[in-house]
């Protein structure tokens, strides 16, 4: 995204646009957990998630510099895809959401 062309209010509408998006959180908890990952591997950690979908997040993540994807000159192609600096200092934040939804996931059940 270009953020020059788009007016943010504050720092925090800025964080939300880069992170926000149904999986983009998921994408980064997995690639904290186990990096490098090629697509396929990704495909089997979200079956919810279509290819189409996965895809355009791991663009964006890319275009954001959140994540690095490295092309294999190998036939067939391979492709993997790992954190940059900036992706792996979201770690306290990613964890903090994920700590929090099992909270409220457990919250849920008492209900």
């Amino acid at each position: 995204m270009n953020y020059k062309e788009k007016e943010f209010y504050t720092s925090k509408d800025l964080a939300l646009s880069v992170i926000g998006g149904r999986w983009k959180i998921a994408i980064i908890w997995a690639l904290l957990k186990k990096s490098p990952l090629r697509l396929s591997e990704l495909q089997r950690q979200f079956p919810d998630i279509n290819q189409r979908t996965l895809i355009r997040q791991l663009r964006e993540l890319e275009e954001d510099n959140i994540i690095q994807r490295t092309i294999y000159p190998v036939v067939p192609p391979k492709v993997d895809y790992t954190l940059t600096a900036l992706g792996l200092s979201l770690e306290p934040v990613v964890t903090a959401i994920c700590d929090w939804g099992d909270i409220f996931h457990q919250s849920l059940g008492s209900n």
